[in-house]
C-alpha cells in the first residue's frame, strides 16, 4: 500500500466559543478522490483552507510530503495583482511546467487569455481559477464549489477532465451529480467531527440518515435513563449515604451529557405565501425573437406555459437564459412576436445576483422591508425573529449586515425574502447556489408540491430531474426548444431525435449505402461525413456504458489494495476511454453543426 501524501493529525479549530472542528484526522492517498460535505456554516472551506496550508488550526499537524505539489481552488479567488486572464494563470505555473498548457485550458473553457480580470463576469472568473489550478497537473488538487457560475456544458467538461487525472482531489460541490460521478471517498462534517465514508457521494446520504436514526434511539435511551434514575432520586428508599451521593452524581453526569449533546442542525421551513389562483394559460408566447446589434439571442420561439408548470431553462453562459426568462415574464419586450401574461399572475422573482441585497442592510430590515418587526407570511402577521429561525438564523443575526453573511446564508435569505411575498408564479434564476444538500432537498419538495407555477433557471442536473415538468434548451444561435421531462429526459429526447433525423431515407432492407448517399445528398454533404452522423451516436452509447462499467470498478474501495495491477489496467481503460467519448462527441457536433447549417434543414 502507498504512504498518504498528505495527513492532517488531531486538529481543533475554535471560532468564538463553539469549537468548528474536533480532532480531526485525515489521509490522503494518491489514488483518493473525496468530497466533502456538510451542512452550511459546519467548517468545510475552513477544513479545505487548513489541508491547503492557509489556515493554522488551534491544535493539530499538518503534513505533505515533500516534493509533493498542492492546487487550491477558493470560492472567491484573488486576481487583484493580475491583469489578464493568461497573465494569471501562468503564474500559478512551476519552472518546467508546459506553458502551452495555460493557454490550452483557458481556450477548453471558452476565454482567449486576453480578457480583463477587473471586468470579468462571475462564469468568466471561475473558469479562468479553474484553468489555474489545473494547468500546473499538481498531486493534490482542492476545489471549493467548483460548479458555482458554470454552465451545464462546462460542468460536463470540468469532470471528464477531472475523471482523467492522475491526482488526488478533494471537492467541496452542491452539484449531486459532480460529486456522485468522481468521488470514491466521503468526508462528513458534522458537529465539530469528520467521519469518513470508504465510498463516493452516492452511498453518503443513506449511510448519515443511519446515523442520525441511531442518535435518535441512543438519546431516546437516555432520557429514559435520566427519568429512571430521577423518580429514584425523589421516591427511591434511602439506603447508604455514600452509595446515594454517588447515584446521585451519576445523575447530574447524564444530565450535563444531555445539556452538552450537539443536536444535528434543524431544517429550513419553507413556507410559500400563495396569492389567489391565476388563470389556467399562465404565458404564451408566438415567435418572439430578440437581437442585440448583430447577434441573435431568441429566433422565432413559441411556448405556451400552464398553471402547475415547473419550467427549466439551460443553456450556456452567455445563451441569453436570462433575456428569454425576462422576456417569457414581460419585463423585456420582444423585437418580434407576440407575448401574453395570464390573468391574476402575482410574481415573486429571485434574480441570479442576489441583486436585491445590499450589503449594508441588516438582515431583518430584508424581511422586513425595515418597517418594523413584523412580517406577512401567507397572510399571517410573523415577529421577524420566528421567521429567520425558520431559515436557521440565530436571533442575534437580526442586526447583521448582509456583507457578512456566507454565501449560503445569502442565498436562505433571498429565499426567505421572495417566498414572503404572495405569488402564483416564482421566477428563480439559480436558486441552488451555495445551498447544503439537506436545504436543496427541502426546496426541492417545496415546489414539486407547490400548486401554482415555477420558471426556473439552474445549472444543476440533478435538482432539474427532481423539479422540473419541461426544459427549454439553448439549442444554438438563437434557437430554443421545449422538451418534456427534466434535464436528463431532455438528454434523451435529444439523441432520439438526432437518431430519427440521421436515419431519413432508410427504409426495408434498403442497405446503410443507400440510406446515407441520399441523406447526403439532401443535405449536401459528403457521403462519408452522412455515414458518421448515423454511426457515431451508438458509438457513444456503447463508450458511455464501458466508462459507466470502469466507474463500477473503480469505486469499489478494496480493488487497490487487493488488486493493484487490475485496478492500474482500469484507470488506463478509463483515461482512454473518456479520451476517446471526448473525440467522437467532438465530431459528432461538429457533423451537427454542418448538417443544421445545410440547406433546408
Amino acid at each position: 500500500m502507498m504512504p498518504p501524501i498528505l495527513t492532517l493529525k488531531d486538529v481543533y479549530l475554535t471560532f468564538g466559543h463553539q469549537p468548528l472542528l474536533r480532532q480531526v484526522d485525515l489521509t490522503v492517498s494518491a489514488s483518493d478522490r473525496i468530497c466533502l460535505v456538510g451542512r452550511n456554516g459546519s467548517g468545510k472551506s475552513t477544513l479545505l483552507k487548513i489541508i491547503a496550508g492557509q489556515v493554522e488550526p488551534d491544535q493539530g499537524t499538518r503534513f505533505l510530503q515533500p516534493g509533493t505539489t498542492l492546487r487550491y481552488l477558493p470560492q472567491e479567488p484573488d486576481f487583484s495583482d493580475f491583469q489578464t486572464s493568461l497573465s494569471y494563470v501562468e503564474a500559478g505555473l512551476e519552472p518546467g511546467d508546459d506553458t502551452y498548457r495555460a493557454r490550452y485550458l483557458l481556450e477548453q473553457l471558452g476565454l482567449t487569455g486576453e480578457e480583463n480580470l477587473s471586468t470579468m463576469s462571475g462564469g468568466e472568473s471561475r473558469r479562468c481559477a479553474l484553468a489555474a489550478a489545473l494547468a500546473p497537473a499538481p498531486d493534490v488538487l482542492l476545489l471549493d464549489e467548483p460548479t458555482n457560475h458554470l454552465d451545464v456544458s462546462s460542468i460536463e467538461w470540468l469532470e471528464d477532465q477531472l475523471g482523467t487525472l492522475k491526482t488526488a482531489l478533494i471537492m467541496i460541490s452542491h452539484d449531486r451529480q459532480f460529486l456522485r460521478s468522481l468521488s470514491n471517498t466521503t468526508l462528513w462534517i458534522d458537529r465539530g467531527e469528520v467521519r469518513r465514508l470508504e465510498n463516493g457521494f452516492g452511498g453518503f446520504e443513506a449511510w448519515r440518515d443511519e446515523i442520525f436514526e441511531q442518535e435518535e434511539t441512543e438519546l431516546h435511551k437516555l432520557d429514559r435513563k435520566i427519568h429512571r434514575e430521577t423518580h429514584w432520586l425523589i421516591h427511591g428508599v434511602t439506603a447508604r449515604r455514600k452509595r446515594n451521593q454517588r447515584r446521585l452524581g451519576d445523575l447530574h453526569a447524564l444530565r450535563e451529557r444531555k445539556r452538552t449533546l450537539r443536536t444535528p442542525t434543524g431544517d429550513v421551513k419553507f413556507t410559500v405565501s400563495e396569492a389567489g389562483i391565476s388563470g389556467k394559460r399562465v404565458i404564451e408566447v408566438k415567435g418572439i425573437t430578440k437581437a442585440y446589434e448583430d447577434r441573435v439571442i431568441v429566433h422565432s420561439f413559441s411556448a405556451r406555459i400552464l398553471r402547475g408548470d415547473r419550467v427549466g431553462i439551460v443553456g450556456p453562459n452567455g445563451a441569453g437564459k436570462t433575456t428569454l426568462l425576462n422576456m417569457l415574464i414581460g419585463k423585456t419586450a420582444p423585437d418580434k412576436g407576440s407575448s401574453y401574461l395570464g390573468s391574476a399572475v402575482e410574481l415573486a422573482a429571485l434574480d441570479q445576483r442576489r441583486e436585491t441585497l445590499k450589503p449594508t442592510e441588516k438582515l431583518s430590515d430584508v424581511l422586513t422591508g425595515g418597517r418594523g418587526d413584523m412580517v406577512t407570511v401567507n397572510g399571517q402577521q410573523k415577529h421577524v425573529i420566528g421567521y429567520m429561525k425558520d431559515f436557521l438564523f440565530a436571533p442575534e443575526q437580526a442586526r447583521t449586515p448582509v456583507r457578512d453573511l456566507s454565501g449560503g446564508e445569502r442565498g436562505r435569505l433571498v429565499l426567505a425574502e421572495v417566498l414572503a411575498r404572495p405569488s402564483n408564479l416564482l421566477v428563480l434564476d439559480e436558486p441552488t447556489n451555495d445551498l447544503d444538500f439537506e436545504t436543496l432537498d427541502l426546496l426541492q419538495e417545496m415546489l414539486t408540491e407547490y400548486p401554482d407555477t415555477v420558471l426556473l433557471v439552474s445549472h444543476d442536473r440533478d435538482f432539474l430531474d427532481k423539479v422540473a415538468t419541461s426544459i427549454i434548451a439553448s439549442e444554438g444561435a438563437g434557437h430554443w426548444l421545449e422538451y418534456a421531462g427534466g434535464y436528463t429526459d431532455m438528454v434523451a429526447q435529444r439523441r432520439a431525435d438526432i437518431a430519427a433525423s440521421q436515419s431519413l431515407g432508410a427504409t426495408g432492407k434498403k442497405t446503410n449505402e443507400t440510406s446515407s448517399a441520399a441523406l447526403a445528398s439532401k443535405l449536401k454533404m459528403s457521403y462519408k461525413d452522412v455515414y458518421a452522423l448515423e454511426k457515431l451516436p451508438g458509438q457513444i452509447a456503447d463508450l458511455e456504458r464501458k466508462i459507466a462499467d470502469l466507474h463500477k470498478t473503480l469505486a469499489d474501495p478494496d480493488l487497490f489494495q487487493q488488486n493493484p495491477e487490475r485496478y492500474q489496467k482500469s484507470v488506463d481503460a478509463l483515461q482512454a476511454a473518456e479520451t476517446e467519448l471526448t473525440e467522437l462527441e467532438n465530431r459528432w457536433l461538429e457533423l451537427e453543426m454542418k448538417r443544421e447549417e445545410a440547406d433546408g434543414v
